[in-house]
């Protein structure tokens, strides 16, 4: 009896710690996580490609001077309304040497045959009186004054001109000051009082002194890649969302699609130019960045599914549909369109089919889709 006292003990000791771990380790596993399952929804599916770019007025007119000099003084400034001859700025000449010294001699040298037109006019009239010459030599003296006064007249002109860019003689309209050539609002003015400016010539582009846009006909212009510019036609819808107004959104046309590509930060792009439908009492402003959304494809009221529920068996899409409490059966789908989210079901499945979520399927986004709690897993 004394011998085996001490092995009931140690017996008794090993169990109740054997009950102590197992009773920690089931209190540790927690109860076990209950499946998931979704129902299916109508929805409208709609695939598109996203362009991104920026809004611009469709035509953008720079105005330059027709004489070079010092801007004196500025008419208008960013965000005014304009109309075609409108003054926009006014240039003071400063003449170039050269030609104020060949112009200045000119004058002068038609002053001298003026002068000796004249002269030679006076001695042919007293030869006449004295009845040497002809009436008609006379006459002859009396034309060759005429040019003479014209060629003074004119020379004198081009000084004017090259001292202040117009003549005494010249239109209303003056080289040195600067109009509108069309109508619209004035969205930039590159210049300031004091600023040197060239003119338009066949040789140079001329500074551009302000730059007029109609902002009633704007234009979205962007890139689509070369992996989506295949799928997009003339002609085909726009949603454009503006950066700068994130609560409105603008319809748009696609109206060209650049038959080249231009290599961006290493990838192949294609520009797009998209007509923008204006909204009253919404301003647009040139240069504002937005992104377009050409639709590609579009299902109205169709039968989806969060693609997330998908399983592929070898390239063959199924998933698991609940038919009865706790189990679960795999069915073959056909798939339709899908919008990288929500794919369209053409066969396999029912309005009232509840689909399993797999693992690695992740919470439905906000808004949500039907879902619900099954039973503990295990029972399958």
């Amino acid at each position: 009896m004394k011998r085996f006292l001490p092995l009931l003990t140690v017996l008794l000791c090993v169990a109740g710690a054997a009950g102590t771990l197992w009773f920690l380790w089931s209190k540790s596993r927690g109860r076990p996580v209950p499946a998931r399952v979704e129902g299916l929804e109508l929805k409208d599916i709609v695939k598109k490609t996203v362009a991104t770019g920026a809004i611009v007025p469709r035509e953008e007119v720079e105005i330059k001077p027709r004489v070079s000099g010092v801007l004196e003084e500025l008419f208008v400034a960013a965000g005014a309304p304009i109309k075609s001859g409108d003054k926009i700025a006014r240039i003071r000449i400063v003449p170039d040497a050269a030609s104020l010294q060949r112009a200045e001699s000119s004058v002068q040298a038609a002053r001298i045959a003026n002068e000796n037109a004249r002269r030679e006019l006076e001695r042919a009239k007293g030869l006449f009186a004295q009845g040497v010459i002809a009436e008609a030599e006379v006459a002859r003296y009396k034309t060759d004054l005429a040019l003479r006064q014209q060629e003074l007249a004119s020379a004198g002109e081009g000084l004017q001109i090259v001292k202040e860019g117009q003549g005494r003689n010249g239109s209303k309209a003056s080289n040195v000051v600067v109009t509108s050539t069309v109508d619209g609002m004035v969205i930039d003015v590159p210049v300031k009082v004091g600023f040197s400016v060239i003119e338009s010539n066949n040789f140079n582009p001329g500074t551009t002194v302000a730059v007029v846009a109609d902002m009633g006909d704007m234009i979205f212009q962007g890139q689509v890649d070369e992996s989506e510019v295949g799928k997009i036609k003339v002609g085909m819808p726009l949603d454009i969302k503006i950066g700068a107004l994130e609560k409105e959104t603008f319809e748009g046309k696609l109206e060209h699609i650049a038959p080249k590509g231009k290599e961006i930060d290493g990838a192949i792009q294609f520009e797009i130019k998209a007509a923008v439908t204006p909204k009253p009492g919404v301003f647009v402003r040139a240069g504002y960045s937005a992104n377009a959304d050409v639709v590609l494809d579009k299902r109205i009221k169709v039968l989806a599914l969060r693609e997330a529920l998908l399983q592929f068996d070898n390239g063959k899409p199924f998933v698991e549909v609940e038919v009865e409490a706790g189990r679960y059966a795999r069915k073959d789908v056909k798939l339709g369109l899908s919008d990288g989210i929500f794919v369209e079901i053409l066969d396999g499945l029912t309005a009232a089919s509840k689909v399993k979520q797999p693992a690695n399927a992740g919470p439905p986004s906000m808004g949500g889709e039907r879902q619900r709690q099954g039973p503990p897993r295990g029972g399958r």
